[in-house]
Parts: C-alpha cells; sequence; structure tokens
C-alpha cells in the first residue's frame, strides 16, 4: 500500500516539476531586483546524442525605489554540462573589430561569424532618467586561445552608443555545469545601465562536409523515464555597489 501511495505521489511532484519549468526566476538584494530567464527549443532530444537546439535568455535588472539601477561589472553563466556550445569551423570575429560600429556595420564586417540576435533595453542617465534601446548581435570569436562570444550592443535613440562585451567560454571535466560564459562589462560614458536583455543563441552550418550546431543538448533522463527536470543554468550577477546575485534555472526535457 505504501508502493501504491508513492507512485501518485512521485509522479504529482515530477509534473509540478514540469509544469513550472519555464517561469523567470527572481532575486532582490536591498533595493536592486534581478528576474533571469533562459528556456531552450526544442525539449524533446535524444538520450545520449546531442543535437541542436536554440537558445532564449532573458534578463531584467531593476529598483524598488526607482531609482536609476547600478550597472553591471561582471557576469558568469554556468550551463548544464547535456548543453554544447560550440562554433568550430566558423569564422572568428574580433572586438576591435566592432568597436564604435552601428549594428549594420556589424553584420557587415562580421555576419558570417554570427550566432544569435536579440534586443536591450538601458537606463542613462543624464540630469534625468532617460530610456534608450538597441539591438543586440552575438558573434562566434576567440579570446587568449579559447573559444568566445562577442556581444555587440547598439542605440541610437535617444542616446547612440556601441558596446562590446566579450565573453570566454570554459569547458569543465566534473560537475553539474560542464560550460561557463564570463565576462567583465566595461563602462560606458557617463551613467549608462543596461536594464533589460532579450537573445536568441542558435545557428545551423555546414564544416567539413558535415551539417553542425551552435548550441546542441542531450537529455540524459534516467533509464526508465521519458524526461526529466535538471539545473539548466545558474547566473551570477556582480553590481556596482551591490553583493553578487545568484539564480538558478530549473528546466525539463523529454527523450525522443
Amino acid at each position: 500500500m505504501r508502493l501504491r501511495a508513492a507512485i501518485p505521489l512521485a509522479i504529482a511532484i515530477l509534473a509540478l516539476a514540469f509544469g513550472t519549468a519555464s517561469r523567470a526566476e527572481v532575486d532582490q538584494r536591498d533595493n536592486l531586483r534581478v528576474s533571469f530567464n533562459a528556456n531552450f527549443a526544442p525539449r524533446s532530444l535524444p538520450r545520449t546524442q546531442p543535437a541542436p537546439v536554440k537558445v532564449e535568455i532573458e534578463g531584467k535588472i531593476a529598483t524598488t525605489d526607482g531609482s536609476h539601477p547600478p550597472p553591471l561589472r561582471w557576469l558568469e553563466l554556468e550551463i548544464h554540462r547535456n548543453g554544447i556550445l560550440s562554433g568550430e569551423g566558423l569564422p572568428v570575429c574580433t572586438q576591435p573589430t566592432l568597436q564604435s560600429t552601428s549594428t549594420e556595420t556589424a553584420l557587415d564586417r562580421c555576419g558570417s561569424a554570427l550566432v544569435g540576435r536579440g534586443s536591450f533595453q538601458a537606463d542613462v542617465e543624464l540630469g534625468r532618467g532617460v530610456v534608450a534601446s538597441g539591438r543586440i548581435l552575438a558573434f562566434h570569436s576567440r579570446r587568449e586561445g579559447k573559444e568566445a562570444l562577442l556581444l555587440h550592443l547598439f542605440a541610437s535613440v535617444p542616446v547612440r552608443f556601441t558596446l562590446v562585451v566579450p565573453l570566454t567560454v570554459d569547458r569543465r571535466k566534473e560537475g553539474e555545469f560542464g560550460t561557463v560564459l564570463r565576462a567583465k562589462i566595461p563602462r560606458i560614458g557617463g551613467v549608462v545601465s543596461v536594464s533589460q536583455i532579450e537573445l536568441e543563441l542558435g545557428r545551423r552550418y555546414t564544416f567539413a562536409g558535415k551539417r553542425r550546431s551552435y548550441v546542441s543538448a542531450a537529455c540524459s533522463a534516467p533509464a526508465g523515464f521519458a524526461g526529466a527536470p535538471f539545473s539548466f543554468a545558474r547566473g551570477r550577477f556582480r553590481f556596482e555597489g551591490h553583493q553578487p546575485i545568484r539564480i538558478t534555472l530549473v528546466r525539463s526535457c523529454s527523450v525522443r
């Protein structure tokens, strides 16, 4: 009887985990509130062999009292080891190539290395609060001999600026998270704080006669299970004048 009672309970817990798998997580330190969300598609994946996926990342930064949000100075994004990020065979874009460029110029110079697109908003302190918006481009790159990702942010209205953020890509042999992206955020003239981003990463291409994907993943659910929840990503964020914030996202996949 205990076993019969435990089975429905386990199913209910698993269903709850699957049902809440796509929500954003929010953390707050003092008056600073950070929302972090990430998802991938398709959710149905092979159990062992990685298959192409696209990843969507969303982030929002705000203050509870309406004051200007502090600038983000450092970030670290850890991805579950069943997710693979690789640009083998793709052209490489360099940071100096993108400096002081518009979105159109960045595409002209590095379009062959493009692996993602998105948008952003930024709070600009010019004696009064001004909200600027623009586009994000993500390019395959290399930094200090390692694979890297370059984020190109460009806004033209009401304030014109370009921000190029290099993210190093490190691999871990052990642990739950196998890929780590790290970035130190450069300052922009005045007080400019990126307050919202939406970014989609993913590209299919051919190299050495084989079809490849910039992002791929497998669903390593336990034997006998058709799917499972797992810790998909963990973000660490450091803001000027504030304690670090860490947020973990739990997602789910199914075996096809």
